[in-house]
């Protein structure tokens, strides 16, 4: 028997397959459009969309040429398609792009109302084709969101479909899809460096969206899944995608108010940008995956697999905050929210920075049951031993950024006030010395760390570090290099830690109790050491 849901994706692909086959076709050059783009001919090209939805919907169809337009209202069962040689170009003139206030409230009302092509409550659109879509955003390089319009927004509409068009060079974000049910996003091409906020997608508050076989290279976040309203973002699949980014190529939040469910990420690249300079940021990407927390909302149930990440400074940056930030100016503040429920796996990262990965929850709100599989990590090294003594503030109303805590304590990852971690066959190697731990975890319960392969410089301090953990189970561990200490102990909270049947050459002790752990804090047993 087939899945409702799964008769549901197939009765909306069917749909859209009998809406292309027998929908009448529209062609923008008979009411007018110019295509020397240098005539604006949004007056013309509206004519069309209009005409066809009047017919009942169909195509519009965009033969080669550059046709240049200010704002574009699509209509119920249109559909755009740019032939191959056909470009759409927005237009330099802020005017010709007319604010719109949606009906939905959310805090990108506070960012700009205005798009190239624009929709809202529709229901069967989209955009297709092999030609362009260039937002001409270098006529709008300034900081403030005024007057920047996005290339596409789309605020509650319904069946959408995007298929194989390139989209360059937005104002603001490229694309911004808002409280919007089953959307297809399929083999499009994204390019968008030329000015501020250039984010390549943003899923907001969205449900049932399925985004694969695309590039994504963006100057802001590449693929960013938000929640600017009180609607979750939620059954959301990515596959088959390259991502790009001076700043994070993956990411969930920075707005959180609806929160995020049920989100996987599977068979992609995260790469750091080849082809761009940096509008503003880091030239070199700052983060592969950020899923992140801070205004409210629940961050749960997310699946992210068999991705490589080269180049980037951080692979891996999970936070759980509290910026409180309502997402209306006389709404509540928000409650602190919860992140829960992330598992990581088969996941090859090289060429990292000195940061470190991190974990961080706050010291009365946890994160909660993160599992990390079979991963490879690749860090830069060469961090100073200074580092391990290095306070690491909370910072709990902080923007939340992998960079936002400066260099960790350890150079791989860097755990704190998490509930239930499992870290299960997972590798890490230096390309220069460095003479921080290669994990800590503080104030964490509940952990299990199996398989670990870590590499250790001499004169370093422990290789792995607890302080105030609960419940921890270490085994099968393997060390390259030689190690001091395996293991530093410390904190007065902690209980229950044992370490056993691990396999260590070229280590000169185990483990190093602090003065404040309880003397049966810690049990030891069946560990090998060869020298």
């Amino acid at each position: 028997m087939i899945p409702f849901r799964d008769l549901r994706v197939l009765f909306l692909a069917t749909a859209l397959a009998v809406h292309a086959a027998t929908g009448r076709t529209f062609n923008v050059r008979e009411d007018g459009a110019t295509s020397d783009g240098r005539t604006l001919c949004t007056t013309a090209l509206q004519r069309t969309i209009d005409r066809c939805a009047a017919a009942g919907g169909g195509t519009v169809f965009f033969p080669a040429g550059v046709y240049l337009s200010g704002t574009l209202e699509l209509k119920n069962n249109v559909m755009l398609e740019l032939d191959g040689g056909a470009t759409l170009l927005g237009s330099t003139n802020p005017k010709d792009y007319p604010v719109r206030q949606p009906v939905v409230a959310s805090y990108t009302d506070n960012y700009v109302r205005q798009a190239l092509i624009a929709g809202e409550n529709l229901r069967n659109v989209g955009l297709r084709g092999r030609g362009t879509i260039d937002g001409n955003g270098g006529a709008f390089r300034w900081k403030e969101y005024r007057d920047r319009p996005y290339v596409i927004r789309l605020v509650q509409c319904q069946d959408v479909l995007v298929e194989g068009i390139t989209l360059r060079a937005s104002p603001m974000w490229m694309q911004h899809y808002l409280a919007c049910d089953r959307v297809r996003i399929r083999g499009i091409t994204v390019f968008n460096h030329v000015s501020y906020n250039n984010d390549g997608i943003d899923i907001d508050g969205c449900h049932d969206v399925t985004i694969s076989d695309s590039v994504f290279d963006s100057d802001d976040d590449g693929l960013c899944l938000k929640s600017t309203l009180n609607r979750a973002c939620e059954n959301v699949t990515i596959t088959n995608c390259v991502l790009s980014s001076h700043c994070n190529a993956f990411k969930l939040g920075t707005e959180s108010n609806g929160g995020f469910r049920n989100i996987t990420l599977n068979n992609c690249v995260i790469i750091s940008p080849r082809f761009s300079q940096s509008v503003y940021g880091m030239q070199r990407g700052m983060g592969g995956i950020a899923l992140e927390t801070v205004d409210g909302g629940t961050l749960e149930n997310v699946a992210i697999s068999n991705v490589t990440i080269a180049g980037v400074n951080v692979p891996l940056f999970l936070r759980l905050g509290n910026r409180a930030r309502p997402f209306t100016a006389d709404g509540p503040k928000p409650g602190i929210g919860s992140l829960r429920s992330v598992t990581i796996s088969n996941l090859v990262a090289t060429g990292a920075g000195r940061v470190g990965c991190s974990i961080t929850g706050l010291p009365d709100h946890r994160v909660e049951n993160v599992t990390l599989s079979n991963l490879s990590l690749e860090f830069e090294g060469g961090g100073k031993r200074e580092l391990v003594e290095k306070p690491v503030p909370e910072r709990p109303e902080a923007y939340p950024e992998s960079r936002m805590f400066g260099e960790l304590p350890a150079y791989g990852l860097y755990c704190r006030h998490v509930d239930g971690l499992k870290i299960s066959d997972v590798r890490m190697t230096v390309r220069a010395a460095d003479q921080r731990h290669a994990i800590v975890c503080d104030d964490v319960a509940d952990v299990g760390i199996v398989g670990l392969n870590v590499v250790a410089a001499g004169g370093a301090p422990a290789v792995l570090r607890l302080t105030n953990v609960t419940d921890a189970a270490v085994r099968d561990t393997r060390i390259r290099g030689a190690a001091g200490v395996f293991m530093k102990v410390d904190g007065e909270a902690t209980r229950r830690v044992i370490l056993a049947g691990n396999h260590f050459s070229r280590v000169d002790q185990l483990i190093d109790r602090g003065a404040g752990v309880p003397a049966d804090a810690v049990f030891e047993t069946n560990n090998a050491v060869l020298k």
